[in-house]
């Protein structure tokens, strides 16, 4: 069933939702007239970060304010969640968060549904991880020389991951390592900079990341992928294997970033929000940023109530996934 369902997922997120034509709308009375504020539940030069500071001048082109974009990092992206709750619900103040919100909702560590007790204004990025090494690393340089030296390694070989056993990056590293027969040593960090770092300095043997987001690592060819997360390979990546070559019954799980309003915001600002968004993902920045970040791999963008579809998806993955790892009864 966890297959099942996490193929349909997959599916649903790759499949090509044209953005359809979008009219002028008029701004509701007294909103906006003051900056808004994005709040980014993450440390600074990670993939919210980045999409953030993109998505904000995009937007700020429509809805005619300044948006400032604050970092608020901790407890893999829960930490920033009371302020956001706390907020009045007037439309000013925007958290920008991934699946990490499911995986916890799903996981009972995050008390709102972020289907129900948020309000999405849509999903700005889509994509896949990948397993990433050192380019100038001697003892591996594939994934089948990474395999044999965890294999002749349990549980020694270190991956740099984010905190938390329930977000994606931990449930596929757990599902691999469950379908594999093979043990490593995950290393919580909750700063990207920090994730990244380790790797280049050689704290750490591999990094578990979104091809995007360390970029600039592999064009520098710091870095290099030997795993790609996806049932197939990505033309970007044609040369690196899939999981569904080597673990056809491990689900690909995918990372996905959007941007929320609490509930109970005036329908009429909700609505404007929504189109201000919308209107910002078409920019000509805006798509450009996208594709620099293999963004463009997997159809990104999903409104509000694509946004919802995919979410509830996503948790009936990770509450299946969770029991059968052990991590929820």
């Amino acid at each position: 069933m966890l297959k099942r369902t996490a193929v349909a997922l997959l599916a649903f997120a790759g499949a090509g939702l044209a953005l359809p034509a979008l009219a002028q709308m008029a701004k509701p009375r007294g909103f906006p007239e003051r900056p808004l504020t994005i709040v980014v539940p993450y440390g600074p030069g990670g993939g919210s970060d980045q999409v953030s500071r993109a998505m904000a001048p995009a937007m700020e082109k429509f809805i005619g304010q300044p948006i400032q974009v604050v970092n608020k990092p901790g407890a893999a992206g829960l930490a920033a969640v009371p302020d956001f709750m706390s907020a009045p619900a007037v439309g000013y103040t925007i958290i920008q968060h991934i699946d990490d919100a499911i995986t916890h909702f799903a996981a009972g560590k995050l008390k709102e549904d972020p289907t129900d007790d948020w309000s999405p204004l849509g999903i700005s990025q889509i994509t896949f991880s990948q397993l990433y090494i050192r380019t100038d690393d001697n003892r591996f340089s594939d994934w089948g020389s990474l395999l044999r030296h965890i294999k002749a390694n349990p549980g020694k070989v270190t991956v740099a991951n984010v905190s938390g056993a329930g977000t994606m990056e931990r449930v596929q590293m757990s599902l691999v390592e469950q379908a594999l027969g093979i043990k490593t040593n995950q290393i919580s960090y909750d700063k990207p900079s920090e994730r990244y770092a380790s790797l280049i300095g050689g704290h750490v043997d591999v990094l578990f990341e979104q091809p995007g987001d360390i970029r600039q690592f592999l064009a520098a060819k710091q870095m290099k992928p030997v795993l790609t997360f996806l049932k197939e390979r990505p033309a970007a990546f044609n040369d690196v294997p899939a999981i569904g070559e080597i673990a056809p019954n491990v689900p690909s799980l995918l990372r996905f970033r959007g941007f929320f309003v609490k509930s109970g915001v005036p329908q009429d600002r909700l609505r404007y929000l929504e189109w201000a968004f919308a209107q910002g993902y078409r920019t000509p920045a805006y798509q450009k940023f996208n594709k620099d970040n293999y963004m463009d791999v997997i159809d990104s963008f999903r409104d509000r109530q694509g946004a919802i579809r995919l979410m509830k998806d996503t948790a009936a993955i990770y509450k299946k996934a969770y029991k059968e790892l052990g991590i929820t009864k």
